[in-house]
């Protein structure tokens, strides 16, 4: 969730002071968030986050400020599932009941530095969100290891756990550093990922062109991949717009086990580099090509960079959820499982 990796950085900021955390620990029917959306107030005053779609904040920040003065620790629950909404007044339409547990957190909490290094090193965490206890100093949020006990503490209740395994942020890298790469940049930025420019051209890649970028990267065409290093995890997109740099880029990722990899550009362009590179001995066989998204992006109609960077983003965040991209209204199942 884009918000996490700014609680975090907010969290070990200098001078951050104490502050208090609120996690959606559990959702039993619909909900406009899911589990492990949260919403930081820190006794200076910065927010970040949310829990709803804004309609549960109001009540979740008087909350924290009692919990920021008394440091006790306390678990909401939030039903929403009357006919009219009457008890909040404010038709909230979701239907579903919510638990949050809003825990006060000293500076720079352990569990919050080893995220921060763990997202570093594009490392899982796993961590233990108690949000029913009898002993309300056992709820809020603990780093899992292998030798962490979960088990309750002798002479209470069970308590109640949500297990969380928090992923680092999602890893884009562009091949290509022209105009319309910009918005895709900044787009996906805004959905908290991380985001990596790779070009031949310095001139192109570059800060003051892309300043949301978390990395630049500069080199010939043929080692551009291998100083890129994507991972397993990350999504890729080719579009220099040049047939002599996407050759040879595509020439390294596609044997690579990327979450996504999508081409800019026409389909027949797209086969004709396949062709070349099928001549040249590189084995494509049909599980390779399907790996191709060519010409990346949803049929959206696109005919702007901006609307490009939507069509684009919007089909890797379908390929990233195993969803076909079909409008909601025909979708017969719960939006979320």
């Amino acid at each position: 969730m884009k918000e996490f990796p700014a609680i975090v950085r907010a969290l070990l900021a200098p001078g951050v002071g104490e502050s208090v955390l609120a996690t959606l620990a559990t959702v039993e029917g619909s909900s406009y968030r899911r589990p492990g959306a949260r919403l930081l107030l820190t006794a200076g005053g910065l927010r970040v986050g949310s829990i709803s779609g804004g309609c549960l904040e109001e009540d979740v920040l008087v909350r924290a400020r009692r919990v920021l003065a008394t440091g006790i620790a306390e678990t909401v629950v939030y039903d929403t599932t009357t006919e009219n909404d009457l008890v909040w007044g404010v038709g909230l339409g979701c239907h579903g009941v919510v638990r949050v547990v809003l825990e006060k957190l000293e500076p720079r909490p352990a569990w919050v530095v080893a995220l921060a290094e763990n997202f570093t090193a594009r490392r899982t965490t796993r961590l233990a969100i108690t949000h029913r206890a009898d002993n309300p100093t056992l709820l809020g949020t603990a780093l899992v290891s292998d030798d962490t006990s979960l088990s309750p503490v002798a002479g209470t209740a069970a308590d109640a756990v949500f297990l969380e395994t928090v992923a680092p942020p999602t890893a884009l890298v562009i091949f290509g550093a022209g105009d319309d790469a910009q918005p895709l940049a900044r787009l996906a930025h805004e959905l908290g990922w991380h985001v990596t420019i790779a070009d031949p051209r310095a001139a192109f890649a570059t800060a003051e062109r892309f300043p949301t970028a978390a990395a630049l990267v500069v080199g010939p065409a043929p080692q551009l991949v291998a100083r890129a290093e994507p991972g397993p995890d990350a999504l890729a997109v080719v579009m220099t717009h040049h047939y002599v740099h996407d050759l040879p880029l595509l020439r390294s990722l596609l044997p690579r086990p990327l979450a996504y990899l999508g081409l800019l550009g026409p389909k027949k362009r797209a086969e004709r580099i396949l062709a070349d590179l099928a001549a040249e001995g590189l084995a494509l066989t049909p599980e390779l090509r399907s790996r191709l998204h060519a010409p990346v992006g949803l049929d959206l109609g696109a005919d702007s960079p901006e609307q490009v960077a939507v069509a684009i983003l919007a089909e890797m965040l379908a390929v990233l959820a195993g969803r076909n991209a079909r409008p909601l209204r025909e979708r017969t199942r719960p939006i979320h499982g």
